[in-house]
């Protein structure tokens, strides 16, 4: 009987992933008898898998979305994406709506400044990339798609670190690159910060421990950031 309770109450359930959040949410879901289907949008080559079925790519607009739901016949749709994903949640919004299916938000508490943090905040990367000094080495820990506004700073150096080898050549002209996903020890931080001879750090307000050790780094440390919140 239990188990026909269980049947009884599944749900087609389409999680929007690509955090650690997004990976347990998808096990305990599982686990729990629902029929889960992840989202990733492919932007490393070799992402870690949640648990159940996956899809990778991108949809193709809202509305590509919204037939993909009904199509699929999701009963809910979950929003576990990074919390700077503003694109891919908006459409989500917009498609739950258009398809008629529940949509649960999933939004990850930002970090908040401790004694001793040296922060910087600002709104956009065009912000960002004015308030770095003349002459700093930069660590930049943004992702490839949000580096290209940093080409116009040529009076600075910088250090970018990214979880692929880029495919092409990036803009900025004096940089070395760091390959591989962040520490969660801050130690290791603080001896890839103080190797690359860094001074300043461009980093968004992302929350979660996945990229906290840098922080916790530049407060040891006692490096300025320059840190993009949330709109």
């Amino acid at each position: 009987m239990a188990v026909a309770a269980k049947q009884e109450g599944c749900e087609r359930i389409l999680i929007l992933g690509g955090t650690s959040e997004a990976r347990t949410l998808a096990e305990k879901l599982h686990g729990e008898g629902h029929h889960v289907t992840t989202s990733l949008a492919g932007r490393t080559t070799d992402p870690a898998l949640p648990v159940g079925e996956t899809r990778i790519g991108g949809f193709g607009g809202w509305e590509a979305m919204a037939a993909y739901l009904v199509q699929r016949q999701f009963t809910r749709v979950i929003d576990a994406t990074h919390p700077f994903a503003r694109r891919i949640s908006e459409n989500a919004i917009k498609a739950s709506a258009k398809a008629g299916i529940p949509l649960q938000q999933i939004i990850r508490p930002r970090w908040q400044k401790m004694p001793g943090d040296r922060w910087k905040e600002v709104r956009t990367l065009e912000e960002a990339a004015e308030a770095i000094p003349g002459g700093a080495t930069v660590f930049l820990a943004l992702g490839r798609q949000h580096i290209d506004v940093f080409a116009t700073r040529s009076d600075c150096r910088f250090v970018i670190r990214m979880v692929d080898e880029p495919e092409s050549a990036l803009p900025i002209s004096d940089y070395a690159l760091v390959i591989g996903k962040p520490a969660s020890d801050p130690e290791c931080e603080v001896n890839l910060l103080s190797a690359h001879g860094v001074t300043h750090i461009v980093a968004r307000n992302s929350g979660g421990p996945a990229g906290y050790a840098k922080i916790i780094a530049a407060r040891k440390l006692g490096l300025p950031v320059i840190i993009l919140e949330r709109s």
